[in-house]
């Protein structure tokens, strides 16, 4: 294993202020206070685990076994078209009428 190295970057006030801007965040002084230890706290322990050796790992999309956590389908009675259509805003026989969103040319 090896060592642990110092803050290899550190962000200032003002860099975390400049981000909370370009980000439309409104923060509290508190709050960039707190913000600016927090990613310097993130940018620190990358430093750290950008000193490990993985030359021999390879890229990795998934860390853990995937699961389709989705239920089975079943086929079931759909709704009547008459109780559907009950809850439209406005319809036309079977459809129901949704105002245009693309203009005719």
């Amino acid at each position: 294993m090896t060592g642990i190295i110092g803050p290899v970057a550190s962000l200032s006030r003002s860099d975390v202020e400049h981000v909370a801007h370009l980000a439309r965040l409104g923060l509290t002084d508190a709050e960039l206070f707190r913000l600016e230890g927090e990613l310097n706290h993130i940018l620190d322990q990358y430093a750290i685990l950008a000193e490990l050796a993985t030359d021999d790992i390879p890229p990795t999309a998934q860390t853990i076994e995937l699961e389709n956590i989705l239920r089975d389908d079943t086929v079931t009675p759909s709704l009547p078209v008459e109780a559907v259509l009950a809850n439209a805003p406005a319809r036309d026989g079977d459809f129901v009428v949704v105002p245009a969103i693309l203009d005719e040319r």
